[in-house]
Order: structure tokens, then C-alpha cells, then sequence
């Protein structure tokens, strides 16, 4: 794989450097038990990318319910808490980090998940000390598909957007990525799937 035309490299964290997502869908499956919805994995990975909040909202619109989303957040991120080892590091894609690192490129992070989580866990992993930048759902209005979390990785790394590649796991994050003008591997089952380039 050769980066060497690039000078941002950007990465997704849950599922693209880190396999958080079973932690997260296994709060969102007691999340769903204390509220006696339906609990379906595969919708809630296809969701991955989404800030808990937006998939709140889209998981009471799938059922038709009315609710207040925020009781169902408060309920996902209390067992998301409760959740000793969120995840271990995907060696595939922190290979490329790694690498990359040495070759003097500037790293961020762009995730959907919050702050505090995404610091926990990138410390934990020891991950943080090698990224320059991380934006969170704190940080941006706008969250995957749209490219706000991309273009301020790219605005605080000080690279043009043109000039940054991402790598993401989800469609989702594949679709900020193009809508920020970037190229985007997609990474599945821990390995390089496929490169996107923001042209086709």
C-alpha cells in the first residue's frame, strides 16, 4: 500500500483501529432490554460511525416509537461505562498507523464516538501518544455521512482535504469521506478491504 501521495492519514476508531463495536452493540443490546425494544446486531453495526444519540433517534424511528432518545442514551453510555475491555487494537490498520508515524505523516482520529470514550479507550491501547489529532462527535455539528468529522481532522492537522486518506469500516464513514473530498480504504473483518478514491 502506498500512502506516499498523501500527507493527512485519518482513521475511524471503533471497528477500523480498535474492535470496540461488539462493546458498543452489547450496551446497546441491554439498552434495548431495559426499554423492551427489539435488539437486532446487524442493524446496530450498520450503524457504526453514528454518535449514540443519532442512532437513538434513527432506532425509535425504525419502530415507530415515541420516545425522548436521551433516556436511551443515558442507558446505552451507562452500560458502555460498565464495560471493562471495550476492545483490542486491530493489527491490521495500526500496522499502517505505526508506519506511517515513522514516515512523519500527520495521524488523526475521526470518530463518532464521544470524547471521554475515545480517549479512554486510545489510552488504554496505548494509541493516543501516536495521533496528532482526535475529533470526536463533541467536537463537529454534523456527523458521519456528512463531512464535518473528516474536514476538522484535516483543518487541525493543517493538511488540505484533497491531501488525506481515510480509513473507515462502515458505509457510513466511506460517504464522509468522499463528501470531504478524501480517498477511503474500507476496512472489514480486520483487514484492507478495498480503496475508494472520492473520484468515481
Amino acid at each position: 500500500m502506498d500512502l506516499s501521495s498523501y500527507q493527512g492519514i485519518i482513521f475511524d476508531m471503533d471497528g477500523t483501529l480498535v474492535d470496540s463495536m461488539p462493546a458498543h452493540v452489547k450496551a446497546w443490546q441491554q439498552t434495548c432490554a431495559d426499554f423492551e425494544l427489539p435488539f437486532e446486531p446487524d442493524w446496530f453495526y450498520s450503524m457504526g460511525g453514528s454518535p449514540t444519540i443519532n442512532t437513538a433517534v434513527a432506532l425509535l424511528q425504525k419502530y415507530n416509537i415515541d420516545a425522548d432518545p436521551q433516556l436511551l442514551v443515558t442507558s446505552k453510555l451507562c452500560h458502555f461505562d460498565e464495560i471493562k475491555n471495550k476492545g483490542d487494537v486491530i493489527a491490521a490498520t495500526l500496522s499502517i498507523l505505526q508506519q506511517q508515524k515513522e514516515f512523519n505523516k500527520k495521524i488523526a482520529i475521526g470518530t463518532g464516538c464521544y470524547r471521554h470514550h475515545a480517549i479512554e479507550i486510545l489510552t488504554t491501547l496505548a494509541i493516543l501518544p501516536l495521533v496528532d489529532v482526535v475529533v470526536t462527535a463533541n467536537d463537529v455539528q454534523r456527523h458521519k455521512p456528512f463531512p464535518d468529522t473528516f474536514l476538522e481532522a484535516a483543518r487541525l492537522l493543517g493538511v488540505p482535504a484533497s491531501q488525506c486518506v481515510v480509513f473507515e469500516d462502515t458505509e457510513l464513514g466511506c460517504q464522509a469521506a468522499h463528501a470531504a473530498g478524501m480517498d477511503c480504504y474500507r476496512v472489514q473483518d480486520g483487514i484492507i478491504h478495498e480503496f475508494r478514491s472520492f473520484k468515481r
